[in-house]
């Protein structure tokens, strides 16, 4: 017999979050994929510098967020189908992986929020490690590779140098920012501060995510141990 009253609202509450959360997989995979994809990322993550490839913790984090959203689209629609068929099996097996993923989502916040600097620190050093061998006047053997490096990020996110002014960086800013005039060296930024302000931006788009898809599993919790019981307690179950 099929549940009625408040309980058969809730059914109907779970089933629309879970589509909410179906959604928010596919949004969060999305911005996964997007993320993965986008071109001032990228042109910075795949640069090798004397055998060393740019450090790729950033890409760590988006596989674990395609990931994540594959996972909740795959839980969506088990919880979506549960609440429909009023399954007490589905629904506790959908409640059980609801269980495990907000476990790992808060594990994954904890973790974000202790390294949130570590992947534009990583980039900086690596940044810094080719910017001494590029400004290197007794002409290093990877002195020119150095260089094409710097040339990367410089293009890619519009800034020069390391924020500094010394005699050296004068003296070779024209060979590491070709494409700039003297008025641009008085309004570009440093590089250290377009990484940090980069990858902020994309930490800040992955924690708001992240905040919307716990607010929508906890609702869902509920209601499905609502649902279970409502369907426990309704004449014809065995």
């Amino acid at each position: 017999m099929a549940v009625a009253g408040c309980t058969k609202c809730i059914k109907y509450m779970l089933f629309f979050f879970n589509f909410i959360f179906w959604l928010a997989g596919g949004v969060i995979l999305g911005v996964a994929l997007y993320l993965r994809h986008d071109s001032q990322t990228s042109n910075l993550l795949i640069l090798q510098f004397e055998g060393h490839q740019a450090p790729g913790t950033f890409y760590i984090s988006v596989y674990i967020l395609i990931a994540v959203g594959a996972v909740m689209m795959l839980v969506g629609f088990l919880g979506c189908y549960g609440a429909i068929q009023e399954s007490q099996c589905l629904l506790g097996t959908f409640f059980f992986f609801l269980v495990i993923l907000f476990a790992c989502e808060v594990a994954a916040a904890i973790w974000g929020f202790m390294n949130r600097d570590t992947i534009s620190k990583e980039l900086i050093n690596f940044y810094d490690s080719a910017y001494i061998k590029a400004v290197d006047v007794s002409g290093s053997p990877s002195k020119d590779s150095a260089i094409k490096v710097l040339d990367v990020f410089h293009t890619t996110l519009d800034c020069c140098g390391k924020g500094d002014d010394t005699p050296l960086f004068k003296q070779v800013t024209g060979t590491l920012c070709p494409r700039k005039s003297a008025e641009d060296f008085l309004r570009s930024q440093s590089c250290h501060d377009k990484l940090i302000e980069l990858f902020s931006d994309k930490l800040y788009v992955i924690g708001l995510a992240a905040l919307v898809v716990a607010v929508i599993m906890i609702f869902e919790m509920i209601f499905t141990m609502v649902l279970c019981c409502g369907i426990r307690n309704s004449p014809g179950v065995y």
